[in-house]
């Protein structure tokens, strides 16, 4: 009997390989990067974000192919990122230096989400090295791309007037 591609989500989905969960995971990325375009790209004022995501998002699935297939971030889509980051950061002031609860405008609270999926895919893709050769690239990339989710978020809530709520551990840090 010939396979019914209709019942088939994803090739390799029965594969054992930690990189399926991977690939997976890129792709949950890739998918709320596209949710927070949707909830941006009608506001003027995100209109910077948004173009920043709509470069983004393709990325995100470069990295997803990166490793099965040819490596597809480059280090010009690194230096981009980073220039990316630098810019907000420095916009972002003394709130980039604390943690903050992940909360605040709809968009600010979906960019959380994706900060949050990107860390995931980094993960995902450790577990991945530990199976075979992964590209350094692709690590410094979901890393700063999960930070540039977050600068992004703060910038959001600041385009809105939405207070940042710190976050202050109990577990971690100073004791009284």
């Amino acid at each position: 009997m010939a396979k019914n591609w209709r019942y088939i989500s994803y090739p390799f989905m029965r594969e054992k390989s930690c990189l399926v969960d991977y690939e997976i995971m890129t792709d949950s990325l890739t998918t709320k990067i596209g949710d927070c375009i949707s909830v941006s790209k009608n506001e003027h004022k995100f209109e910077e974000i948004t173009q920043i995501l709509r470069k983004i998002q393709p990325l995100a699935y470069h990295a997803n192919g990166s490793v099965r297939g040819r490596l597809a971030i480059t280090e010009e889509d690194l230096m981009w990122l980073e220039s990316v980051y630098d810019d907000f950061v420095e916009r972002a002031g003394e709130t980039n230096k604390q943690f903050v609860l992940p909360q605040g405008s709809e968009l600010a609270t979906r960019l959380h989400i994706c900060r949050s999926e990107a860390k995931k895919s980094y993960r995902a893709l450790h577990k991945v090295s530990e199976e075979r050769e992964v590209p350094e690239i692709l690590f410094q990339f979901l890393g700063l791309l999960a930070n540039v989710f977050f600068v992004l978020a703060i910038e959001a809530n600041k385009l809105t007037k939405t207070e940042e709520i710190p976050f202050i551990s109990k577990s971690y840090g100073k004791t009284k």
